[in-house]
């Protein structure tokens, strides 16, 4: 029944010229950050913060995501070979040579957005659960982005598998049906970016602070934690590991959702800024003078 499989085949490149070459993760890669500036430039319109500051956001965010990513894979799964030799630890400087740690990315976003809180959010009126929690409804769609790479590349696949929808890789060799675990977390991460745009849309005025946030650990993570059950060991160490290290480095961050949650049931401000919080215009010359 060979015929109900996929037979996928896609060259990564899209065009090749010498040393140069343009390949469809990086596309894919960069589309996210566009449809992230988008959707933000719509939060910020609609809350009243300038848009301005979508540049700084967007250069804070390219650049974090990037050497989080990099040195999450780095560390995580393979610190034998990037620390232990001069070659490997140049190499954790070349991301182009492959691997990008998602749980890297995240850990290194939270950093910045703490960062970017700290040093715009008290002029422009926003905290830094604010931006989180707009934050991760972009993360989800560029996410997509990324696990659509993922598939242009044919890596990160799952186990063998006898459903109609098993992709045969045959660009890495393999002869027999494998889950494309890569659209399980795209559409999986399609319909929690949808969700949670839905919610900013026609419920932003009931919620709290630490809402959004709190669903997209809980859920991106959960989700993460199930599809790599049916995932290939991407280093060699996982292969005799009850859980492997995606696994055990989304429990955290479900916890930490979970704690989002309960602080923004419990202590959360409005998720939307209110008109308390912003600032009031300053007084004129002729105001200061009557005092």
């Amino acid at each position: 029944m060979d015929f109900l499989f996929v037979h996928w085949n896609m060259n990564p490149e899209i065009f090749h010229i010498g040393a140069i070459s343009l390949r469809w993760y990086s596309v894919f890669f960069v589309a996210g950050f566009i449809l992230g500036w988008f959707i933000f430039k719509w939060f910020f319109k609609r809350e009243g913060v300038p848009v301005t500051l979508l540049d700084p956001l967007l250069y804070t965010l390219l650049i974090a995501t990037i050497v989080g990513a990099r040195l999450g894979h780095c560390i995580f799964y393979q610190p034998d070979y990037y620390f232990g030799s001069w070659q490997g630890f140049w190499e954790i400087f070349m991301p182009w040579k492959g691997g990008l740690a998602s749980h890297g990315g995240t850990i290194a976003l939270f950093i910045a957005m703490w960062w970017f809180a700290h040093h715009y959010g008290k002029k422009y009126n926003f905290d830094f659960l604010w931006i989180l929690d707009r934050l991760c409804i972009t993360v989800c769609f560029a996410g997509m982005f990324i696990r659509l790479g993922n598939l242009c590349n044919s890596e990160i696949y799952g186990d063998v598998t006898t459903l109609p929808w098993g992709f045969i890789f045959d660009l890495r060799g393999e002869t027999q049906p494998k889950h494309p675990t890569q659209l399980y977390e795209a559409l999986s991460y399609l319909i929690l970016g949808l969700v949670l745009l839905g919610l900013y849309r026609y419920r932003l005025e009931k919620l709290k602070r630490g809402t959004f946030i709190g669903i997209f650990f809980i859920v991106l993570f959960g989700m993460r934690f199930l599809i790599e059950f049916i995932k290939e060991p991407q280093v060699g160490f996982e292969e005799n590991m009850v859980l492997n290290m995606g696994q055990i480095l989304s429990i955290p961050f479900i916890l930490l959702g979970i704690g989002f949650l309960i602080y923004s049931l419990v202590k959360g401000k409005p998720a939307m800024i209110t008109p308390q919080e912003k600032q009031k215009p300053a007084p004129t010359h002729y105001a200061k003078s009557l005092r």
